[in-house]
């Protein structure tokens, strides 16, 4: 048998996703992380993109807005301010998400506003071109 590790992916709100995996890819503020079992232990931060967790020749993606993962021996760890399963994005509240983003940035009344505007309208733009991306 395979080796095999546990992935527990999880929000404030909700556990998104928990599954073994032999191989897991994810989008690391440095460049991509590739971990197989039994990995050093680590500490990182994340960026926005996509966690691909495989297992076997079933490959679960989960799209996250950044956050941090830790690798300890047997289980990896990664939370995100969000997260969620391509199946489980509604692609016509994404598309209201990113045309409100887009308004605040356009109508912004201070700094703070502007730069909480501008990294919604990133994330919700990094989102939808995800979701194209899983329609192709």
């Amino acid at each position: 048998m395979a080796a095999t590790m546990q992935v527990l992916v999880a929000t404030a709100e909700r556990e998104v996703y928990r599954g073994d995996a032999d191989f897991l890819v994810a989008p690391g503020a440095a460049g991509e992380l590739g971990i197989y079992p039994n990995h050093c232990p680590l500490l990182a931060s994340l960026t926005t993109g996509e966690l691909r967790i495989t297992n076997g020749d079933v490959v679960d993606e989960v799209f996250v807005s950044g956050g941090f993962i830790e690798i300890q021996p047997g289980i990896i760890t990664v939370l995100s301010d969000s997260a969620d399963r391509a199946g489980d994005i509604d692609e016509a509240a994404a598309f209201e998400a990113e045309r409100i983003a887009q308004e605040a940035v356009e109508t912004h009344k201070g700094d703070i506003d502007y730069a909480k505007a501008e990294a919604e309208l990133s994330m919700t733009a990094a989102r939808l071109a995800w979701l194209k991306k899983k329609k192709r």
